[in-house]
């Protein structure tokens, strides 16, 4: 029963003016899966008057039980007016989402102590309505955050975490692993004391979670050149607005612009056990997911019944691949194929020309030890192999999404420059001919 009455905070990137990142957002919960831009409460964003903050801010995503939302919003929408002007804080409340659902997703884009402030003030009022009401004697603090900050918020050994709990005289839980899939990437932190004591734990934990976010963003700017002809902008899982993704998602915007993006093929494997899941009830998730990436998606044949992978072809630009693909290494991890300690490892086969394929391996396999190195996939150029009818022969790529992710964007590359290089060369020959004449 308690848990209908907790209050959440998640962490997601600031998606502010794009509702790409926000369709992908997820509740906790018995909310899993892609959630629908959605239109807010007119007086739930704080009258759009409310001051924009730095974009690069890490917001405040909280759950509140859908009993409670009434009671923030208040009369004409003057409760949750009166919170973002005291805040200095902009409130967006998602009713539309999860339709039916006990709880319902509420951003907050402000500074730290803005969204602090905002985080105790509607604290109070579920309190308060929790009270009136008599529907729950606690109303605990729920913190959701990325997967991959929560170990730096754990600390060596749980220090972080104990020092916290001794701190501000709370009870802090995490949930477990196994609750991860490709919708839902956050970990539940559960603060268990009075609505003071879990006040202040919020602070810490999210300086502790802002701290490693910002950590992140910088790696991820420092980063972005390791995928290169791929627009993170277009791809609705970085958010455009983040200031060090700007410069490099322009680069790739103008590389857009200049050519239509080339239709790429890639051959992935996967168990052949997988094939019904990936297919869905009447063929309806291949299509869905085909629509979402903006791609061809087929299953090849099986080459003979024992066969233990099936080739799916993906064709499509590479936002569509990187789409497309990581919806499908994401769905195997969420139907079991995978332990949920296991990492989702799969083979990828991309074609280039056979001219190419030297340039790929590198002198003494100089360059495809760099790939394996820098990508941490296993790259395989396999010899003595017969071109096909255009001349071009397979590389193969083992390894998780985002190392085969970036194998691929590095190979095509390489690709490219041996593409400009023959182009430089007959436009040398053509050159003098014309003098000649």
């Amino acid at each position: 029963i308690l848990d209908n009455h907790s209050f959440s905070v998640s962490y997601i990137l600031d998606v502010e003016g794009g509702g790409g990142s926000q369709a992908q957002r997820v509740s906790s919960r018995g909310s899993r899966g892609a959630r629908e831009p959605d239109s807010t409460h007119p007086g739930a964003m704080g009258g759009l008057q409310g001051p924009r903050h730095g974009q690069h801010e890490l917001p405040l995503r909280l759950l509140v039980p859908t009993q409670f939302v009434g009671a923030i919003i208040g009369k004409e929408g003057l409760t949750i007016k009166n919170i973002t002007k005291k805040t200095q804080s902009k409130v967006d409340i998602h009713r539309k989402e999860n339709a039916g659902a006990a709880e319902k997703p509420i951003t907050i884009h402000s500074s730290p102590e803005g969204c602090s402030h905002a985080c105790r003030m509607i604290l109070e009022v579920m309190e308060k309505e929790a009270t009136d009401t008599k529907t729950a004697e606690e109303v605990p603090l729920k913190i959701l955050a990325h997967n991959s900050l929560v170990g730096r918020l754990i600390g060596k050994e749980g220090r972080n975490l104990k020092k916290i709990e001794q701190d501000t005289g709370t009870k802090i839980t995490i949930s477990p692993l196994q609750d991860l899939t490709i919708y839902n990437l956050e970990r539940t932190i559960t603060v268990r004391g009075g609505v003071e004591e879990c006040c202040n734990a919020e602070v810490e934990i999210m300086k502790k979670l802002r701290e490693a976010y910002e950590n992140d963003v910088a790696a991820l700017n420092l980063q972005t050149n390791l995928i290169p002809g791929l627009n993170l902008s277009a791809l609705g899982i970085f958010s455009s607005a983040l200031p060090v993704l700007s410069s490099a998602a322009g680069l790739c915007v103008c590389v857009c612009i200049c050519q239509a993006p080339e239709q790429e093929v890639v051959y992935l494997f996967i168990p052949t056990q997988a094939v019904g899941a990936l297919i869905g009830k009447k063929g309806q998730h291949i299509k869905e997911l085909a629509r979402f990436a903006g791609a061809s998606i087929k299953i090849a044949p099986s080459d003979s019944p024992d066969a233990p992978e099936r080739m799916v072809i993906i064709t499509g630009p590479p936002e569509a691949q990187f789409k497309a693909q990581g919806r499908i290494f994401g769905k195997l991890k969420e139907e079991n194929f995978f332990t949920a300690k296991e990492e989702v490892k799969l083979e990828t086969h991309i074609k280039v020309p056979a001219a190419a394929a030297g340039r790929v391996i590198g002198k003494g396999g100089k360059t495809v030890n760099e790939l394996q190195n820098l990508t941490s996939a296993e790259v395989i150029v396999p010899r003595d192999q017969t071109p096909d009818e255009n001349d071009e022969v397979f590389v193969k790529i083992i390894g998780h999404f985002f190392a085969s992710q970036t194998a691929q964007r590095k190979i095509r590359e390489i690709i490219q420059q041996v593409k400009q290089q023959e182009q430089k060369n007959q436009q040398g020959v053509a050159t003098p001919s014309q003098h000649t004449k």
